[in-house]
């Protein structure tokens, strides 16, 4: 599995030289970050998103980004997520989330409309609307896609040292 453009190469001005990129590794790894970012990160994300019409993602100058629209599991009503990504291959087909919720105890809901409606979620990938399909990985793929996860940024581990939950992953492949 290749895990596409790295947190170095996301979309933006250029690469992040990596004294800064593990400067943010390090902050994003804190109980002090997990407790703000949540309030903060996805605000900020969903109102540029909205307001460049899908064309800015600011989270994604550091990591590979898209909107998730989901139907909510319950509601039915579209739920709106700015999530990091792990994007697979050259192709732009196949995208990896990954449920950390900063390190937080509970599952992201996004991850329970995923699991309720896997056939109904959309992406906004750099500023192109794609129908996609989401599968819960588990087993031996879910294992090879964490280790993968963790080289591609490292903080996911200290997001699960912190919780008891496991993890989700997903993959998204475009319908």
């Amino acid at each position: 599995m290749a895990p596409g453009p790295g947190p170095a190469s996301a979309p933006g001005p250029g690469p992040a030289p990596d004294r800064a990129l593990r400067l943010v590794q390090k902050v994003s790894s804190t109980r002090a970050f997990a407790k703000v970012a949540p309030h903060v990160v996805p605000v900020l994300d969903r109102t540029v998103h909205r307001l460049t019409r899908g064309r800015v993602l600011p989270s994604a100058r550091m990591l590979p980004g898209l909107v998730l629209t989901v139907p909510g599991a319950r509601s039915g009503r579209p739920r709106v997520t700015p999530l990091a990504c792990m994007p697979e291959g050259e192709a732009e087909s196949t995208w990896i989330l990954v449920g950390s919720n900063f390190g937080r105890s509970g599952h992201p809901a996004w991850t329970a409309n995923l699991l309720a409606r896997p056939e109904e979620a959309v992406i906004s990938w750099r500023g192109r609307s794609i129908p996609v399909r989401a599968r819960l990985l588990e087993g031996a793929e879910r294992e090879e896609v964490w280790r993968v996860a963790l080289a591609f940024w490292p903080p996911y581990a200290a997001y699960q040292a912190r919780v008891e939950r496991r993890i989700r992953l997903f993959r998204l492949e475009r319908r």
